[in-house]
């Protein structure tokens, strides 16, 4: 193998500039010529892609976003549009390819391994939704910036004496509202995984405010079976507490890269790099009980998430 490629994918996730440089440096360490396809499969099909070079990733660790770019592709879904990448591929020589994005990306992958392509996968989401890997690229800032935002609002909240509903992003998966909501000591943390009572929502608002308390922080994940909106009316409804709303949207997407997803980006596009030299293909790389390790994608895919019970209680024990 002389040449491989990288593309983002999909949503964007802080510390994927992380894990292109980590790409782009290994593979030119290991003899090999690099290039970066920009906006993910779409730039792929219409041969957006460009020569990188050690001077290409520099002072972009820290940065969120992707400096790649990134897009979700329907023509790459289709026959025609997947036969146009396969072209490009071909014309410029590219013998592998990492992909860096969630579990659409992870498909993409390994619809273009099958098509005889070497490609490796890394997890590149804010979600934390891929069920292979402890954690995603991108997880740990996420919640660091609701933690930061959590704060925020309750300066605002107890000088109002209000109560107030911080929904967080993570489509069918909670993990965001969960770790955040823990480390952020919110009273109560919705999550689509677990079904919830309102009135023990309420009940645990009114025992706050009997003993003082001049705030209360509810985390709702975006995917849980009521909005924030409806939530919100029922407990004024039913208390007389007055509720705010913060709905953080995409400014969770972005941010510089903690310290832990810049050392975990490094670390899966550097076992990216080793696995396509390998000779291996089909690979999604994740982390398993702090080692770095790789599945093949279908079965990374095929894995069913599930949520940390055990956390899950013990927000509901520290929240009395």
């Amino acid at each position: 193998m002389k040449k491989i490629g990288v593309l983002t994918s999909g949503g964007d996730s802080p510390g994927m500039n992380a894990a292109i440089r980590a790409v782009v440096r290994a593979g030119i360490y290991n003899g090999l010529k690099v290039v970066g396809i920009k906006r993910g499969y779409e730039g792929l099909i219409n041969g957006d892609i460009e020569e990188m070079k050690l001077s290409s990733v520099a002072d972009i660790i820290h940065r969120g976003g992707t400096m790649l770019r990134t897009a979700r592709s329907e023509a790459f879904k289709t026959e025609e549009g997947f036969k146009k990448a396969l072209n490009v591929i071909k014309i410029f020589g590219i013998e592998g390819i990492v992909v860096i994005g969630g579990d659409g990306s992870l498909k993409g992958a390994e619809r273009l391994s099958q098509a005889g392509i070497p490609t490796i996968g890394l997890p590149g989401t804010i979600d934390n939704d891929l069920a292979y890997t402890d954690y995603t690229i991108g997880f740990d800032t996420a919640i660091n910036t609701v933690l930061h935002a959590i704060s925020n609002i309750r300066d605002t909240s107890t000088s109002h004496g209000r109560a107030n509903i911080v929904e967080v992003m993570g489509r069918h998966c909670g993990d965001i509202a969960l770790y955040a909501g823990l480390a952020g000591g919110a009273e109560s943390i919705i999550v689509p995984e677990e079904e919830f009572s309102i009135d023990e929502v309420c009940k645990r608002l009114i025992q706050g405010k009997n003993r003082g308390k001049l705030h209360s922080i509810i985390i709702l994940a975006e995917g849980a079976s009521k909005n924030s909106y409806a939530i919100a009316k029922e407990i004024e409804e039913k208390t007389g507490i007055e509720v705010r709303i913060t709905i953080l949207g995409h400014i969770q997407r972005g941010g510089s890269p903690t310290a832990f997803d810049r050392i975990l980006a490094s670390q899966m596009g550097s076992k990216a790099v080793d696995l396509l030299i390998q000779g291996k293909k089909s690979r999604a790389v994740g982390i398993k009980g702090n080692e770095i390790c790789d599945f093949d994608i279908l079965e990374a895919l095929s894995m069913k998430k599930k949520m940390n019970k055990d956390l899950y209680a013990l927000t509901k024990i520290l929240s009395i």
